[in-house]
């Protein structure tokens, strides 16, 4: 199994290398500065590098998925910058939020200008035909369409306790798993592919996506302050309907709602509902679905003839669940 952290570091270089070249031209100094902000402060890189990876399983050029793959980068530190102002977050990868360093105004106009430079630099990707730049060009609009959805689907379910299992499998495929989705697909269409492999590289993003969002459902209760970054059952003590809470309620006696629906329980009511979730295996279940996903996923990659890039794709679908934050 190769290092996934090493890889991902390795196509990263080439995709910061691209970024920066492409936001080099912004001007005013302070909006330039807040577009490149985020992807100076780092980050695993794992949509564009897998972009990059596809097409070369696919049989391609890691050059020709290159664009396409910085683009979609680009896509997902906008809809960061975003969440952040939205949320009122205030930290982003150990450092003040795009928001709180240059104001909620030039952030959104930070992720205004990367949405829009994304399909700028899709469009003059080289060493692909105009087809394979329109498809791709359409994958990445389709996947900025859902990432709204999904974001509004999720703000939709605040406040709400009877959010179904579909409903969230719905909610975070679009705001989690269709930008990665998009990744693997726009890859395989960078890569020459032709439609049953660049179909079959969309599952594989689609399921890696949802083994994501739900392995950091698991890791908010199953891990560790230190090594998570941030408090343990932090998403029970906003109320936050996970897969874990969902599952939970179904066989609640009242206690789990009554915590959930606080604003402000102590960390002892914190650790009860853990306790609930745990005797009730809903936290189990949760592992076990992203389990499943992760397995279906390395199943679709069948399709693909044996390679190094292949084999990566499978190491990433494991690391996807072997991250510990």
């Amino acid at each position: 199994m190769s290092d996934v952290k090493e890889v991902l570091g390795n196509y990263s270089t080439d995709i910061t290398r691209t970024i920066e070249e492409e936001l080099a031209t912004i001007t005013p100094d302070n909006l330039g500065e807040a577009s490149i902000y985020l992807t100076k402060a780092g980050g695993k890189m794992l949509r564009p590098a897998l972009t990059l990876i596809t097409a070369e399983a696919v049989g391609g050029k890691r050059e020709s998925a290159l664009k396409t793959g910085s683009a979609i980068e680009l896509i997902h530190t906008f809809s960061l910058i975003h969440d952040d102002i939205m949320d009122q977050d205030d930290m982003r990868r150990g450092m003040p939020s795009v928001h709180k360093v240059w104001g909620d105004d030039v952030a959104i106009l930070a992720g205004d200008t990367l949405f829009s430079k994304a399909f700028e630099i899709i469009i003059t990707s080289q060493d692909t035909t105009p087809d394979q730049n329109n498809k791709a060009l359409a994958t990445v609009a389709d996947a900025c369409v859902k990432i709204c959805e999904g974001q509004a689907l999720d703000m939709g379910f605040e406040e709400r306790f009877d959010v179904t299992e579909d409903e969230y499998m719905e909610m975070i495929f679009k705001k989690t798993g269709a930008l990665i989705a998009a990744a693997t697909k726009a890859g395989a269409i960078m890569g020459g592919a032709n439609d049953e492999v660049i179909d079959a590289m969309y599952e594989y993003g689609r399921l890696i996506g949802l083994a994501f969002q739900i392995q950091d459902d698991y890791l908010d209760l199953a891990s560790d302050e230190e090594t998570l970054g941030k408090p343990i059952g932090s998403d029970i003590a906003k109320g936050k309907m996970t897969i874990i809470a969902i599952k939970g309620l179904a066989d609640d006696d009242g206690r789990l709602l009554e915590i959930l629906k606080s604003d402000d329980n102590s960390q002892d009511e914190i650790d009860e509902a853990i306790e609930i979730l745990t005797n009730c295996g809903a936290i189990e279940y949760a592992r076990n679905l992203a389990l499943e996903s992760v397995d279906k996923a390395k199943e679709v990659l069948e399709i693909l003839g044996d390679s190094s890039s292949k084999q990566v794709l499978v190491d990433i679908a494991d690391f996807v669940l072997e991250r510990s934050a």
